[in-house]
């Protein structure tokens, strides 16, 4: 299996630990946002928000391609 990890026996799309890392980020980008106002000067807060989360996991994705993989043992 390619571009899977092992959680606890489950083998899983590496996509999906990598959004939900992306899920905790974008709490904490929101929380800011939502501190400085900057929600008022946004046309479409759900459109800009699924945007940088596009965004966000696009970026982790190219960020954890850069790093060493350990290979996936096949039975």
């Amino acid at each position: 299996m390619i571009g899977a990890t092992d959680l606890f026996g489950m083998y899983l799309p590496w996509l999906m630990p990598l959004a939900a890392l992306t899920l905790l980020l974008m709490w904490l980008v929101r929380r800011v946002l939502a501190a400085f106002g900057a929600y008022r000067w946004i046309w479409h807060p759900a459109l800009f928000d699924m945007a940088l989360y596009v965004l966000m996991l696009y970026g982790l994705s190219c960020a954890t391609a850069l790093l060493p993989h350990a290979p996936v043992n096949a039975i």
